[in-house]
């Protein structure tokens, strides 16, 4: 998971100096220097379960480390990019491949002869047999029309005539075939729907009975999918042998608990630390797999006890971490802020003109949103808000906005289906440390986001960049966001997924923007909402952790 909605990337031209390390390569070099920190204050292993590209806290969190003294090595996931071993900063990126051959859902290889017994197997079974018929049924109405086309030119020979009837008796039968296959196809849609429903009963039964028998162990049967993380990062740290492990969200926690048991049995001491970047009981739930969800929360109610310190996003998530797995003491709180002073290597990238890009001049009004698309973001609203705001243009700056199937095209269709197009603009991610300068010149920032549980509990990311820009916030109703705004004067707050009340506040920020703007002139105010205010109390766990070992 990522931690919260983020603009930023860490630019391969910049901070990443790319080795080309092969697999093998890549491989062999973690086994290198496993038991020997060469002198730093000790050896730092962090974990995420993504490409680190498009992370900007874990980007930061590795940095500032190393920066600070500590052997870090960043262990992420393999994506599609083909470097596989850069740096950032002084401290080591490597991608792993992992094989989620356990992740699928069991939907899609089990099949359920007694649910429902005329249902294809799982697989290309179906689409194969539907796809056939229609071939037959093709060929032979191809074959008819032949037939008919060399009697009408007197051509017809009696092999012909005899091949009539056999052609529509084979047609006849084509069509009983035809609709046997399609009332296998609909059961095993049925089947299909049936397994991927939280509201079926059988699922129902199944979850409650292995969380009742298994309790926190239950995670195992409801989604094996978890140990595909094991498979590929285990053997690995293993190898490197670290003091400390950062674990960063969820899915790395277990990955990192066990790791720790290992060493331990081996007489070595790992300290684990978790990162929370979230609530996991706030997560919205797959659809079509309504064992998914229960299977992480009971995941980490087993591994979260067994963290040797936690640090997460802000002070109700904290409290609510410490109550719900019965913390020994509150988890320290390390916001997600940018960076405020880029190293001499990051501020020698150029930073692009947002106006520029979106081809508008100075005189023309803008929003900004930055970070993930997706329909709990709330940008809809901003998109059928734009008829009441004429001349008002939007800018959505977000990882491959352009791509195949990317979800922000759906916005670019919607805004063309009302006529608005033309303001809307897609823009890609920049540089973590350069993404409040580049949103700068906006008039205004907009947070839309729905409510969710993990939308209510935290200033997210975007929140922090839009302030450090010294931008009018516009920011829907949920809580913290909210209410921070509501304190500090610098913005407006709209009740979420309401076009109209969007609009007002829109207008009203857009009536006076510098009313807004001089929130940012108290004392203190943006000083604390930067990750170097943030790096001294991380650095402090990772002593204590250190001294403990």
């Amino acid at each position: 998971m990522a931690p919260q909605s983020f603009c930023g990337w860490i630019d391969g031209r910049a901070d990443a100096r790319i080795h080309g390390a092969t697999d093998k390569a890549c491989e062999s070099r973690m086994t290198i220097g496993t038991a020997d920190s060469g002198g730093s204050r000790g050896r730092i292993l962090m974990l995420v379960d993504n490409a680190v590209n498009g992370d900007s806290r874990v980007q930061k969190s590795a940095k500032s480390a190393a920066a600070a003294g500590w052997d870090v090595t960043l262990l992420g996931i393999q994506g599609a990019a083909t470097e596989h071993e850069w740096r950032i900063g002084d401290a080591q990126v490597r991608l792993l491949p992992v094989k989620f051959a356990l992740s699928p859902h069991y939907s899609q290889i089990r099949r359920s002869w007694m649910r429902r017994p005329l249902a294809y197997p799982p697989g290309r079974t179906a689409a194969y047999r539907q796809q056939l018929i229609k071939g037959r049924r093709a060929d032979i109405r191809a074959r008819l029309a032949q037939a008919r086309a060399r009697r009408q030119s007197g051509a017809a020979q009696s092999l012909d005539f005899a091949r009539v009837p056999w052609l529509r008796a084979s047609s006849l039968y084509n069509k009983a075939l035809q609709r046997w296959v399609r009332l296998r196809s609909r059961e095993s849609d049925r089947l299909r729907d049936a397994q991927r429903s939280a509201d079926a009963p059988i699922n129902k039964i199944a979850i409650g009975f292995w969380r009742s028998t298994l309790g926190r162990r239950s995670w195992r049967r409801l989604d094996p999918g978890l140990w595909d993380y094991e498979l590929a990062f285990g053997p690995a740290i293993d190898r490197m042998q670290p003091d400390i492990i950062h674990a960063n969200d969820f899915r790395m926690l277990g990955v990192a608990v066990r790791a720790a048991a290992r060493a331990r049995s081996r007489g070595r001491v790992i300290r684990v630390l978790w990162d929370a970047h979230e609530s996991v009981e706030g997560i919205m739930g797959r659809s079509s797999n309504p064992r998914w969800l229960p299977a992480q929360i009971e995941y980490v109610r087993e591994y979260a006890p067994q963290a040797d310190a936690v640090v997460t996003v802000s002070p109700t998530l904290a409290e609510m971490l410490r109550t719900s797995h019965s913390l020994p003491e509150s988890p320290v709180v390390v916001l997600n802020a940018p960076v405020s002073k880029p190293d001499a290597m990051e501020a020698a990238v150029p930073v692009g003109d947002l106006r520029s890009l979106c081809g508008i001049d100075e005189t023309t009004h803008l929003l900004v949103y930055c970070g993930g698309v997706n329909p709990r973001r709330g940008l809809d609203t901003m998109i059928d808000a734009l008829p009441l705001l004429p001349g008002v243009h939007v800018a959505f700056v977000t990882l491959h906005p352009n791509g195949a199937n990317a979800p922000s095209e759906a916005l670019l269709e919607r805004a063309a289906g009302i006529g608005v197009a033309d303001r809307v603009h897609l823009l890609p991610y920049v540089g973590h440390w350069q993404v409040s300068q580049f949103l700068s010149t906006a008039d205004a920032g907009v947070i839309p986001i729905q409510h969710q549980p993990n939308h209510e509990i935290a200033l997210i990311t975007k929140f922090f960049e839009f302030s450090q820009g010294r931008l009018p916030i516009i920011v829907s109703d949920v809580q913290t966001m909210a209410d921070t705004v509501r304190t500090t004067g610098q913005g407006e707050v709209f009740t979420a997924q309401d076009v109209d009340s969007y609009v007002a506040a829109v207008r009203a920020v857009l009536a006076d923007p510098q009313r807004y703007r001089k929130a940012y002139d108290e004392p203190g105010l943006l000083t604390g909402w930067t990750w170097e205010a943030q790096v001294d109390a991380l650095d402090a766990v990772y002593s204590r952790l250190m001294s403990r070992s």
